[in-house]
C-alpha cells in the first residue's frame, strides 16, 4: 500500500489541512451563545409585554447618548409629556379589602403592568426627571404607606433569616428575578410611633436592607399626624422627628418626599415642604396625595411637586378609579400615556404638545418633537 505523503517543512499545506484550520478559526469567532457556552447575561429588552429572553441586565434602551439611532417616535407612540401612574398600597395580607391586597393579587398587579409595557421607576427618579426606561415603555411608581408587616417581613428558614416570599419586598424581588427588565423600585412611607414593618427586633436590619437594595424611605410623619389639624409647630415637629428617627438608623439618609397621612394638608404647604424643628431640617421635593388619578409628566407645566396624585391599587374601591380602571383607560387612550424615548438626556413628544413643556424643568435636557 502506498504511504500517504505528509506535509514537509517549506512545502504548501494540502487542501484538507487548510479546511480544518478555516473551520477552527470560524468556530473561534462565533459568539459564546452560538457555541453552546454560558450566556453572559447581556440580553436585549423584549418588546413591551413580551417575555424576557433570559436573566440579563436591562440595557436601559440606549440611555445617555450611546450613539444608537433614534427610535421611530411615531411608531412607538413616544410621549414624555404623558401621564404617569403613582400607585398606592397599604396592607399586603391574606384577605382582600379596600385598603389591603393579597399576595396573589399583588403578583397579578405586577404581571398586568409588565405585560402592558410598564416598567418600575423610583419616585425620586420622577422628581429628578431621570426616567430611565427603554423606548416604547411606560414608567410606573409603586408606593407603600404605613410600614405594615405584609410590606416587609423577615422569617427564619433553615436557621437563616430571609425575606418572606409573600411580603411585598419578597414578591417584588421574585418578580424582578423572573423579569429583570421590569425593574426593582418602590418607596416606603413609614412612621415611628408604630414600629416600622411591625417587627421591632428587625427595624434596623430592614431599613438598611431597603436602602442597600435601592428602595426609598419616605416621610409619613413621626406619628401619622394629621397635618391639616396640627399647628405649624406641631407639623414641623412631626416631620422633623421622622427625619431624625430615620437618620438614627441610616446616618445621613436624605428623606426626599412626603406622603400625607389621610391625604390631609394645611392650606399653606410651604412649612410642610421644608422647615426645621429643634435644629432638625427637612426638605420634601415631592408631596403625595391620596388621589385617584395619574400624575402629569415631570416635564409638564401642570406638574406640581407639592401635589402629586396617586392611584389606589385596589379592586374594592368605594369610590374613584383604581389600577385596572386606569390600565383600561390608557389602553383606550394611548395618547395620554407617558411613553419613553429611551434616552434620559432628551424629552420627546408630539409637536402639538410643545407648548405644554416647562422649560425650567428640563434641567439641560434636549427637546425632541415630531
Amino acid at each position: 500500500m502506498q504511504q500517504q505523503s505528509q506535509p514537509q517543512p517549506g512545502r504548501s499545506l494540502d487542501w484538507k489541512t487548510i479546511a480544518v484550520i478555516i473551520i477552527i478559526l470560524m468556530l473561534a469567532c462565533l459568539p459564546a451563545g452560538c457555541r453552546g457556552g454560558a450566556d453572559n447575561g447581556n440580553t436585549a429588552e423584549p418588546p413591551p409585554g413580551g417575555d424576557d429572553p433570559g436573566n440579563g441586565n436591562d440595557p436601559g434602551g440606549g440611555e445617555g447618548g450611546s450613539g444608537e439611532p433614534e427610535p421611530d417616535y411615531e411608531a412607538l407612540g413616544v410621549n414624555e409629556l404623558g401621564q404617569i401612574m403613582v400607585l398606592m398600597y397599604h396592607r399586603i395580607e391574606g384577605a382582600e379589602a379596600e385598603w389591603a391586597r393579597t399576595p396573589e393579587n399583588f403578583r397579578k398587579d405586577l404581571r398586568a403592568l409588565y405585560e402592558a409595557g410598564y416598567r418600575l421607576v423610583s419616585l425620586n427618579d420622577v422628581l429628578d426627571g431621570k426616567i430611565n426606561t427603554p423606548a416604547g415603555t411606560t414608567p410606573v411608581v409603586l408606593t407603600f404607606d404605613d410600614g405594615t408587616a405584609g410590606q416587609f417581613r423577615l422569617i427564619e428558614k433553615e436557621g437563616r433569616r430571609v425575606v418572606d416570599p409573600d411580603c411585598a419586598v419578597g414578591i417584588l424581588e421574585e418578580f424582578h428575578r423572573a423579569h429583570p427588565h421590569f425593574g426593582l423600585a418602590a418607596t416606603f412611607y413609614i412612621y415611628y410611633v408604630a414600629t416600622p414593618f411591625e417587627q421591632p427586633e428587625y427595624v434596623a436590619a430592614k431599613l438598611a436592607y431597603l436602602a442597600e437594595k435601592g428602595f426609598e424611605i419616605g416621610n409619613h410623619t413621626y406619628g401619622h399626624g394629621n397635618l391639616r389639624s396640627l399647628t405649624p409647630e406641631g407639623a414641623r415637629r412631626e416631620l422633623a422627628y421622622h427625619v431624625k428617627s430615620t437618620r438614627e438608623y441610616l446616618p445621613g439618609y436624605r428623606v426626599r418626599s412626603l406622603a400625607l397621612p389621610y391625604g390631609a394638608h394645611p392650606e399653606d404647604k410651604s412649612y410642610i415642604m421644608q422647615g426645621s424643628y429643634e435644629g432638625i431640617e427637612y426638605h420634601h421635593e415631592g408631596i403625595l396625595l391620596v388621589g385617584s388619578n395619574p400624575a402629569p409628566s415631570p416635564f409638564a407645566k401642570r406638574f406640581d411637586p407639592a401635589a402629586i396624585p396617586r392611584i389606589r391599587a385596589s379592586e374594592m374601591l368605594t369610590g374613584g378609579q383604581g389600577l385596572y380602571d386606569w390600565l383600561e383607560y390608557f389602553k383606550q387612550n394611548p395618547q395620554q400615556r407617558y411613553v419613553s424615548d429611551g434616552n434620559a438626556d432628551t424629552v420627546a413628544a408630539p409637536e402639538r404638545l410643545r407648548e405644554e413643556i416647562d422649560e425650567a424643568k428640563l434641567k439641560g435636557r434636549r427637546v425632541v418633537t415630531y
